[in-house]
């Protein structure tokens, strides 16, 4: 069997459908469709969560169908309701032009917009909605909607019955998203739009206008809205959301990210976010339940996603930086791997001149907030509890010289286990 004709079995094998329109199964097998998915520009960049849209337009164009990215810089200025209990906060024209040209720059890493039969195509629906009359929109695009239809939408009802409620602004989203199908089943004969569950209700509502304005079947397919195995959000950590921007969320970051999943997320997570096949996740699978504490799948599924994200480079990166935060040897990291490693652990600077004479030791730790007077610190080197690199300091009277900065450029105090500084050489 071929790509295209197998491509639902492996969506469905993978647990990507969570509902499909009548015919898109047949659709998918019989042509090559053009699809597409809309991406949000509320912010800068995608996060994680992103990835499953994303993967999805990836996994359409391996087999054979021509992938379209929508960026909303015109739904952008609405905001989408799906999902949401509060109206959003609106962004100006000027902050979501600059998003769309983050996110454009990250779609590119997942398409291929030079294939020659089937090439990517990435549109800005500002082009066509930034343009559009209120008449316009109420004419050409409103008068074929109920407002019970709409009042129908679960978006919608969740929203009436809370204290808030709903503006029109957001009321109109999925009129919105309508026409965007509509334009774009004009534009590229686009017959398939895909997204999350809590798109459903826009994606028919596209469907069906094309239906009654073009005398034409599409499709959409929806898959599940993902949540941890614990029932958070699936993409959030302590420190919030995580980032395909390298600036927002580190390599190293973002590896650990998916190396640190869960047992019982990690064989969801290696089929919808990787193009591993079959066999290979049910090898990781009874690696795994035999042996858990190897965590390979963890590892398979943060090597697969960094590389897609960041570049084999930096998986090596990240692992290398691993080892120096799980007891590696500081001394022979390389500096770049210690700064990433520790990059949100608070620093200061100091100069080589300074360290040349020796700083005292006790006075260095309260220069760097580990202690609150040199006493206090004296009493914690005493102690065993202050370390220079790897090394623990024994004499309250010692200094910290030039001679323990890794590569004369670094040095790493640790109070206790997870406490640390990082004092930075200048000059």
């Amino acid at each position: 069997m071929d790509s295209m004709s197998d491509l639902f079995s492996e969506l469905s094998w993978r647990g990507l459908v969570y509902d499909v329109t009548q015919g898109a199964r047949d659709a998918l097998a019989r042509e090559s469709l053009t699809a597409y998915v809309g991406f949000d520009p509320t912010a800068p960049g995608l996060h994680a969560g992103s990835l499953m849209q994303v993967m999805a337009l990836a996994r359409l164009q391996r087999a054979g169908h021509s992938p379209i990215a929508v960026v909303g810089g015109g739904t952008g200025m609405i905001g989408d309701p799906s999902g949401k209990t509060v109206e959003r906060t609106l962004q100006s024209r000027e902050v979501i032009e600059a998003n769309v040209r983050g996110i454009r720059a990250e779609l590119e890493r997942f398409l291929d917009f030079q294939a020659p039969d089937n090439p990517a195509r990435l549109v800005d629906n500002g082009e066509w909605l930034n343009s559009m009359s209120a008449m316009e929109f109420l004419r050409d695009v409103g008068k074929y909607f109920t407002v019970n239809y709409l009042l129908a939408k679960e978006s919608v009802k969740r929203r009436l019955e809370s204290e808030e409620g709903i503006s029109y602004t957001e009321f109109s989203y999925s009129l919105l998203q309508a026409y965007d199908f509509l334009v774009l089943h004009d534009r590229f004969n686009c017959r398939l739009q895909v997204g999350g569950s809590d798109q459903w209700g826009n994606i028919v509502a596209g469907t069906d206008l094309i239906r009654k304005l073009r005398g034409t079947q599409t499709h959409g397919l929806v898959s599940p809205l993902l949540l941890t195995s614990s029932g958070t959000k699936f993409g959030k950590t302590e420190a919030g959301a995580v980032w395909l921007d390298a600036a927002r969320t580190s390599p190293f970051r973002f590896y650990q990210f998916w190396f640190n999943a869960d047992d019982r997320d990690v064989i969801t997570y290696l089929k919808f976010f990787t193009f591993k096949s079959q066999d290979a996740i049910a090898g990781l699978e009874r690696e795994t339940n035999e042996h858990p504490e190897r965590r390979e799948a963890q590892r398979e599924l943060a090597r697969a996603v960094t590389a897609m994200v960041h570049g084999a480079d930096q998986v090596a990166r990240a692992e290398r930086a691993a080892e120096v935060l799980f007891g590696g040897p500081l001394a022979s990291a390389q500096v770049e791997d210690i700064l990433m490693v520790f990059d949100d652990a608070p620093s200061i600077s100091v100069t080589s001149a300074a360290l040349e004479r020796g700083i005292g030791a006790a006075e260095l730790a309260v220069t760097a907030g580990l202690a609150a007077s040199k006493g206090e610190a004296a009493r914690l080197i005493k102690q065993g509890g202050l370390y220079v690199n790897d090394r623990r300091l024994t004499d309250e009277r010692g200094h910290v010289t030039l001679a323990d900065a890794i590569a004369r450029a670094v040095i790493v105090l640790r109070k206790g286990q997870r406490e640390r500084r990082i004092v930075k050489i200048e000059g």
